[in-house]
């Protein structure tokens, strides 16, 4: 059977581009959908104390799925490379030791979770009010900590390999089976913050299960088997080298919150978080796209990079780049021209909405430079180059937006939380820029130069 894979390197890299970018863009846009849906689910259905209990679980979820991301996309920047190398063994021992990580992960992980519940929701910045909504909400969540992380990884996995339709299809079949469930379980079963959280963990059930049956098909270039299952330890340093940006920048956003949730209940009370929660979804669902097209240029980059062919590689980063800041561009204006009417989406609390359309507008003012970021960071990640890929992940949110959280509230009270964000932003692209022409050699010439090994 031909490879999957192969198309990789002789299709027209527009044509390949939009064919992996485009799926990817849809299932992360149904994905973002999904939990923009929930919060209104939760709003009507619990009220602003829901939501907020939602908001201080959401860093415990990131940080599963930065774990999880860790390995699937650092693995499938590998499995990427490998099939471009025409090695098929090594990318199904990649796969294989992908899978063993996951699922000794993401066991150890909800044990962990469970053990020290309380604690980690006072920790992330929980109220005395919205500590029994998270515990509800939290203590369901993480008993599909194993279909979560599975799920999550594999789908990058199915990515790399160039088979962007069933990985958008497996975002779909989650996120329309959470969205179906949970209204039915909030107001059919009359089970509040509970029914969210159970909506949730069938969906990721059945998406794990899913996946599992493409695999066993014969579908995919990659395979099952055993023997791939035994760790290797040189695998699995490369693949948490590579993955180590992705793990950054994921576990940094939930760290962020943790900080920026705390500030807000010193600040501002549980409505600054609720309204903290409720912002974080419209950057998800405005952002999403963006890392569609990076999904979509990992593979691209990664197999003709691993082939030997420079110019496909030129030709794919300057198209993702164009494409990514047209998106953030488009995003921008429409978060600048209706912030009200987004926040009456989620919320007809008139003080919610209120101070939620000032923090919109401020969070959101340099928006417009966050394609471009993304972008160059998941470019050096799909080529191996770790410390690039690491460096450019944790810059604007532990090297920028975390420090920010903690001085500007001192100088300017809550709005200073606001206005931590847009400055972040720009300190991140400042820095992109800087990468940008340090290899310009990479992104604008069609040639690889060869880059120094610690990058």
């Amino acid at each position: 059977m031909k490879q999957q894979s192969e198309r990789l390197g002789i299709e027209p890299i527009r044509q390949l581009l939009a064919k992996l970018a485009v799926p990817a863009m849809t299932g992360m846009i149904v994905m973002a959908l999904h939990n923009v849906i929930d919060a209104i689910y939760i709003d009507r259905g619990v009220g602003m104390l829901g939501v907020a209990a939602v908001s201080i679980a959401f860093p415990v979820q990131m940080l599963i799925t930065a774990v999880a991301g860790a390995f699937g996309i650092g693995g499938g920047a590998l499995i990427s490379i490998a099939l471009g190398s025409e090695e098929l063994d090594r990318a199904n021992r990649v796969f294989g030791n992908i899978i063993s990580m996951v699922i000794l992960f993401s066991m150890s992980a909800a044990f962990l979770g469970l053990t020290l519940l309380n604690p980690l929701l006072l920790l992330f910045g929980s109220s005395d009010t919205i500590l029994p909504y998270a515990r509800e909400y939290l203590g369901i969540i993480l008993y599909s900590t194993v279909f979560f992380a599975f799920a999550f990884a594999v789908n990058n996995v199915i990515r790399a390999e160039g088979n962007a339709k069933i990985a958008m299809i497996t975002m779909l079949v989650s996120a329309v089976l959470n969205i179906i469930f949970t209204p039915i379980l909030i107001f059919g079963f009359d089970m509040g913050i509970r029914g969210a959280a159970i909506g949730t963990v069938l969906a990721q059930g059945v998406t794990a299960v899913y996946m599992v049956v493409y695999f066993a098909s014969g579908k995919s270039s990659l395979f099952f088997k055993s023997a791939y299952l035994i760790p290797r330890w040189l695998l699995i340093k490369q693949i948490l080298a590579i993955g180590a940006s992705a793990f950054a920048r994921q576990s940094s956003s939930s760290i962020m919150l943790i900080v920026a949730n705390n500030q807000l209940i010193l600040y501002g009370g549980d409505g600054a978080v609720a309204v903290l929660g409720i912002i974080i979804r419209v950057i998800m669902f405005t952002m999403m796209p963006i890392l569609g097209i990076v999904q979509g240029l990992l593979p691209l980059v990664g197999f003709n990079y691993g082939a030997g062919q420079p110019e496909r590689v030129s030709e794919s980063i300057v198209l993702g780049l164009k494409a990514a800041t047209a998106v953030a561009g488009v995003a921008f204006i429409l978060v600048m021209a209706l912030p009200k009417q987004l926040m009456m989406i989620f919320t007809s609390d008139a003080a919610l909405i209120e101070m939620g359309q000032s923090a919109m507008r401020i969070m959101f003012a340099l928006s417009f430079t966050i394609g471009a970021q993304m972008v160059i960071s998941g470019i050096f990640q799909a080529m191996g180059k770790a410390k690039a890929a690491f460096i450019l992940s944790m810059s604007r949110q532990v090297f920028f937006l975390i420090p920010l959280l903690l001085l500007f509230p001192l100088l300017f009270q809550l709005p200073g939380i606001w206005l931590a964000f847009p400055v972040s932003d720009l300190l991140g692209f400042l820095l992109s820029l800087w990468f940008i022409k340090r290899y310009e050699g990479i992104f604008f010439k069609a040639k690889l130069p060869d880059l120094p090994a610690s990058t």
